[in-house]
């Protein structure tokens, strides 16, 4: 295993919960001073009454500023959880916060959440399990967040009908999560993305039974993406710059390259938090400049798959696993019919990243088809749950990953002696 060449003070849980205290701090100080047609107020009223489908761009609902703001909050919220839940903060939790922070640029509020992770608790405590073993789907299954805002805000059913389908999605999700994870060994990093899908489908299903139905929509900004491209280029580069002062090392980040990335894969207790921190930056930088390369935009949805890609680069991510998957997303977009630049493809590599786990364990070719194969299930998925689960790729993700280790394994030759 790993071993952390930095002094155990910089792993120490003060210091990395203060600096996680810090970037999230900082979304909301830039969400403050943003031009935006609305107050922060007024912009975050809006948030929290909008449906909140997929897409919903917070950026044009509720104003670039108000949207950053409520980044923040959320992911202060999920910061609090850990602390709540008696948990150390580790890759798993980091990468919970930045996804709650990166998603509630385009889809989670705090009154759309909070039902759910009440949920979860309440399972905690008639399971009798400590609530911190339950943290992965109390952050996670915020995924199904639009269920209670679109009941409430949507459908015009009082928000009490709203609230208490997020409590029984809360509630149901620890149970299903574990249920669904063997079905592809751990290598679709958005487990509860495929769970949320699930259960929204059942969802929607039910309420469309007694005539209420919903499509997804389709929100999106570009009129701010050259103000957010530079701005969040400075806030991953400082995570790899603030890695490199307490003591991370770029030898350490290549030594992550030999990790697959398969469900669970902390990479704070592999190589230290000051090398994972780099590794953040590192992969946060390159999604953005993949987005400018294509000619994408830099705005609620795409940032937080940005944001999502930072998380997840402490809990399985790197360049190497992850690269592959995005080029099979792109060469996906030579050969069919969209083109890399639209808001799908832009979406489908980013959050595709799912199955880095796959080029992980497999090698970078298949990698690349499982990115080929995952711009066309994610493309087709999101009707199932009428835009009601936030990890739509994480749906497409665990489909894919699913059938591709079924082959893989089926093809693999059996070794004697086991």
């Amino acid at each position: 295993m790993m071993q952390s060449k930095s002094p155990a003070v910089f792993d120490s849980q003060l210091t990395w919960q203060g600096i996680m205290l810090f970037y999230m701090l900082a979304l909301i100080v830039m969400g403050t001073v943003w031009p935006s047609a609305y107050s922060i107020s007024e912009g975050l009223v809006r948030i929290l009454q909008s449906p909140s489908l997929l897409l919903s761009d917070y950026m044009v609902i509720g104003g670039p500023g108000a949207a950053l703001v409520n980044a923040g909050l959320v992911g202060l919220l999920g910061l609090l959880l850990v602390r709540f839940s008696g948990a150390s903060l580790a890759g798993g939790g980091i990468a919970g916060i930045f996804t709650l922070a990166g998603f509630a640029l385009f889809g989670k509020n705090p009154l759309n959440i909070l039902p759910i992770i009440v949920g979860v608790y309440v399972f905690s405590r008639v399971k009798n399990t400590p609530f911190k073993t339950c943290l992965g789907p109390a952050m996670f299954g915020t995924a199904i967040a639009p269920l209670v805002s679109q009941m409430a805000f949507g459908f015009g059913l009082p928000l009490y009908a709203g609230l208490a389908a997020g409590l029984a999605a809360g509630f149901i999700m620890p149970a299903l999560a574990s249920h669904l994870l063997p079905t592809h060994q751990g290598h679709n990093l958005y487990n509860i993305g495929f769970t949320a899908g699930i259960l929204g489908t059942l969802a929607m299903a039910l309420l469309r039974t007694v005539g209420h139905t919903s499509v997804p929509v389709m929100h999106w900004s570009t009129e701010h993406s050259n103000a957010m491209f530079v701005a969040f280029l400075v806030y991953c580069a400082s995570m790899v710059l603030v890695g490199l002062l307490l003591k991370g090392t770029w030898s350490g980040v290549r030594q992550l390259h030999m990790q697959s990335g398969v469900l669970i894969s902390d990479f704070t207790a592999l190589a230290g938090f000051p090398t994972t921190f780099i590794n953040m930056g590192l992969m946060g930088l390159v999604s953005l400049l993949y987005l400018r390369l294509v000619g994408g935009d830099v705005n609620g949805p795409t940032l937080g798959g940005v944001l999502t890609i930072v998380g997840f680069a402490a809990f399985g991510k790197h360049l190497k696993n992850s690269l592959p998957v995005m080029a099979g997303v792109w060469i996906a977009c030579l050969i069919l019919v969209p083109e890399a630049s639209q808001p799908g493809p832009q979406l489908a590599a980013l959050f595709g990243t799912t199955l880095a786990p796959i080029a992980g364990s497999f090698g970078p070719l298949v990698g690349l088809v499982a990115g080929f194969l995952h711009l066309s299930m994610v493309m087709h998925v999101g009707v199932m749950h009428g835009g009601m689960n936030l990890y739509n790729n994480g749906l497409a993700g665990g489909l894919v990953a699913t059938l591709m280790i079924a082959v893989i394994r089926a093809l693999q030759p059996q070794h004697r002696g086991r």
